[in-house]
């Protein structure tokens, strides 16, 4: 067996936790805080960085790891005959800390590589978990993605990283930003808040989730963003004011940070400072359970939080794990568990002796490693809220199921060139890549774990709410959760009964830019300002709007219109002449009146008929005029009460027939008149055989028939209907016609009146037509505008009131005197007195 060996050009000494095993997985933790820039190059002198504020969350996830591994090791199901091994590092929250500790990782760590037909020594690492920032995961997993070395982070959310093209490598047991935007989302459309402030932090984490926030959401989802501040990298006194200013003058209640708790702690100094109150916070999943925020001193600000926190799950037997742990006293150096030590320095307020250059953060007494964690105070056995830890969990089996489905591979039937298959002494991570990406396994607390083509697990969080007891003491409590199913999609569930409000109300406050807009009206976007900024106008008449913030109004149908408060069609209303109304009593009775005048009139010319008076001039002429007067005031009653069909059909044809005879008659008496004045003359008895009894009917009887032919082409080749508010276009047309027709033939009786007035009879009927005529003329003169410029029932208000003034102008113009003379002046009631011999008045 041959062997070489290779020298590391220089080492760069990390803080780390290590055990040996077949296979190894790297980890990549945050154990502290803060810590100074070291030099980066590779020298020959070994360097280090200078690291402090103990994070205990941090190494409890650490450990987490160690824990998982031993499971693993100790399932006999699992992996069997393969004892894993793990080398974890601390990334002291730096991106050159952490990238360096990847490249450790995955190429040895040792100062001196001797190498066999495989790597013998400290072997570099098969698969990294971690890492926790997603600046750092970027970093690393591009230059890790050229190797096919697999990355599985339990705490990068940045959905930058979903990216496969950029990130082949890269899995992940935690939601991306884009589920937790849009679960945010959820919440927001939830109670309500559509005017929302965001303060991100100026890295990949914060501006990716105003990328997503600033493309998700908007009015239809949730809202929209008021402001968005980045939070200063270096906490600049005077830009936090700025940004707290903002806060403090919108008029946005909510405001949702993307941060962690380092910005947040500086952030919320000053919004103690100025004393900024009435807000409801939204938390990113990274400080929703940071109990460094959750003090005495912030709580007056920050009670009622509401916050997106990683999957809550149980690992029976962590605790008992974190109680086995003691400090290396052997090996307090870079390769040892000096990541123990620090925390039992911490923890213990001691040190270790001769104690680690640039690691020492407590003086005091010298620690033994066997002193009591139950006997002290600290989180790191707090296991009742296991969220970033089950995460690892998930992450570490992940690698495991994969490693092991990669063993269980048969020879000629692998996936790989020539059906090949992995091998134990010749792993190589991008083998280990293939069956991570078809890895489905369900974990001890039920859940199932497996990722898509972007390597993304199946998103679920829970909603936290951080609740301010009266005793002071803080509570996180359980809400509701978000998750995303294959079948239903994304789900929101809450709980409000268990929901702490830091209101006076106790309520969910109102955060939106514009109230929204109540049916009836729409929304009018306010130029220059964002969506959810907009005014509500009211619909216009004959529109509405039945649902809340309507973009527009809709129009009513024909036969309906809009309600006063414009929120829904009602039908119009049946306006029309109605025989109960004082206008519809009036010309009612009107035309009753004038109906039995008629009659009262014609039961006296058939009482005297053999009278003088009654006699002149064919007094079966007068008969049919007054019959055909009866019949216009009667045909006067079909213009009122409710429209039927056949009172459409029949009003203005009974209405032309009625007066065509009528005047018909008129013009026939006239020129029965001039026919008897032309035969008193000399030589003129010829002109009487032309205006016989029968010429007389027949004229009456064919004037009236051609008007009788208008009115049934029409009914027949446009019959109108009944329409409830609208008007007959069709019918105006005929209606012209119809006037037409009746307006010439008085025109004629008009001329030929007033061509007779001069004749010498004592009673010249002539006179009589000739005014008779003109009142009809003038009534329907007047008319024609009138009947134009009413609305509605007016218009047949004025026609029946045309009808009656004409019918009455008739009557009485051509039946007053006459009726006069038999009744009240009987002497003149003779030949004599009518051929101007008798007596003068």
């Amino acid at each position: 067996m041959t062997t070489s060996s290779n020298g590391l050009q220089g080492q760069f000494h990390l803080n780390g936790m290590h055990k040996d095993g077949d296979v190894v997985l790297g980890g990549l933790f945050r154990t502290h805080f803060f810590s100074t820039y070291p030099d980066l190059s590779f020298t020959s002198e070994p360097s280090q960085p200078n690291c402090h504020g103990f994070d205990v969350p941090g190494f409890r996830q650490a450990q987490t790891m160690a824990f998982t591994i031993d499971e693993i090791n100790r399932n006999s199901n699992l992996l069997p005959n393969v004892a894993l091994g793990y080398s974890l590092y601390d990334n002291c929250v730096q991106l050159g800390v952490g990238f360096r500790a990847a490249l450790l990782l995955v190429s040895g760590q040792e100062e001196q590589v001797v190498l066999h037909e495989t790597c013998v020594g400290t072997p570099p690492v098969l698969g990294i978990v971690g890492d926790s920032s997603s600046t750092r995961s970027i970093a690393i997993s591009t230059v890790l993605g050229l190797y096919r070395v697999p990355m599985v982070s339990y705490f990068a959310t940045c959905s930058c990283l979903s990216d496969r093209q950029k990130f082949p490598s890269f899995f992940r047991t935690i939601p991306s930003d884009a589920f937790q935007v849009r679960a945010m989302i959820q919440i927001l459309k939830h109670f309500g808040w559509t005017w929302v402030g965001l303060l991100i932090r100026d890295d990949d984490y914060g501006l990716h989730a105003a990328r997503s926030f600033q493309t998700d959401l908007g009015p239809s989802d949730g809202g929209c963003l008021a402001y968005t501040e980045t939070l200063p990298g270096n906490n600049d006194p005077a830009e936090l004011k700025r940004i707290v200013d903002v806060m403090k003058k919108s008029t946005a209640r909510v405001v949702i940070v993307f941060a962690h708790e380092g910005p947040m702690i500086k952030l919320l100094e000053e919004v103690v400072r100025q004393n900024v109150t009435g807000l409801q916070w939204i938390a990113s999943e990274v400080w929703i359970s940071a109990t460094v925020l959750q003090t005495p001193r912030f709580m007056p600000y920050l009670g009622g939080t509401l916050g997106i926190a990683i999957r809550r799950g149980e690992m029976p037997g962590l605790r008992d794990f974190l109680l086995q742990i003691r400090p290396d006293l052997h090996h307090n150096n870079s390769y040892g568990n000096n990541m123990v030590n620090q925390f039992w320095e911490y923890t213990f307020q001691c040190r270790f002796a001769p104690p680690p250059a640039g690691w020492v953060e407590a003086g005091g007494a010298l620690c033994t490693g066997q002193e009591d964690l139950e006997s002290v105070d600290t989180e790191f056995l707090d296991v009742s809220n296991l969220r970033p830890e089950y995460n690892v969990y998930k992450a570490v089996y992940a690698l495991a199921y994969a490693l092991d489905d990669m063993l269980q591979c048969e020879p000629g039937r692998g996936p790989f060139s020539g059906h090949s298959c992995g091998n134990l002494h010749r792993l190589e991570p991008w083998q280990l890549l293939y069956y991570l990406g078809k890895v489905n396994f369900t974990t001890s607390f039920s859940d199932q774990v497996s990722f898509d083509e972007n390597g993304d697990v199946l998103p679920i969080y829970d909603i936290m709410n951080w609740q301010w007891l009266p005793d002071g003491r803080t509570k996180v409590q359980t809400v509701g959760e978000v998750k995303k199913s294959a079948f239903k999609g994304e789900e929101l569930t809450l709980d409000e009964d268990k929901i702490f409000w830091n209101f006076e109300s106790k309520k969910p406050p109102r955060s939106v830019c514009s109230e929204s807009c109540p049916p009836g009206t729409r929304m009018a976007r306010r130029k220059g300002e964002p969506e959810c900024c907009f005014d509500c106008i009211p619909c216009s008449e004959g529109k509405i709007s039945n649902k809340t913030d309507s973009m527009e109004c809709t129009s009513c149908p024909e036969d309906f219109w809009s309600s006063p408060q414009r929120d829904y069609c009602v039908p119009k209303k049946t306006e029309f002449l109605s025989y109960h109304e004082p206008l519809g009593i009036f010309l009612t009775a009107t035309s009753l009146l004038g109906t039995f005048i008629c009659i009262v009139v014609l039961g006296i010319f058939i009482y005297h008929h053999r009278t003088p008076i009654v006699r002149a001039n064919n007094s079966e002429l007068s008969f049919q005029l007054l019959l055909s007067l009866k019949l216009c005031f009667l045909c006067s009653l079909l213009f009122i009460g409710r429209p039927r069909l056949w009172t459409c059909q029949l009003r203005h044809a009974a209405f032309g027939i009625s007066f065509v005879l009528c005047v018909s008659c008129i013009l026939v008496k006239t020129m029965v008149v001039l026919a008897v004045f032309k035969a008193s003359k000399p030589g003129g008895e010829a002109s009487l055989k032309w205006f016989g009894v029968l010429q007389q009917r027949g004229t009456v009887l064919v004037l009236t028939s051609f008007q009788a032919v208008i009115c049934t082409v029409w009914l027949v080749s446009a019959s109108p209907v009944p329409h409830k508010n609208t008007k007959y276009h069709s019918d105006k047309i005929v209606y012209e016609l119809l006037l037409g027709y009746i307006g010439l033939l008085a025109i004629l009786s008009f001329l030929l009146a007033f061509l007779a007035r001069n004749l010498p009879d004592s009673f010249n009927e002539a006179k009589l037509i000739t005014f008779s005529m003109l009142i009809f003329c003038a009534v329907w003169v007047a008319f024609v505008p009138a009947y134009i410029s009413s609305p509605g029932k007016y218009a047949d208000a004025v026609e029946v009131f045309a009808i009656l003034a004409s019918s009455f102008g008739l009557l009485v113009a051509l039946f007053g005197p006459k009726c006069y003379i038999i009744l009240l002046r009987p002497e003149r009631n003779t030949r004599k007195a009518i051929m101007g011999r008798g007596i003068k008045s």
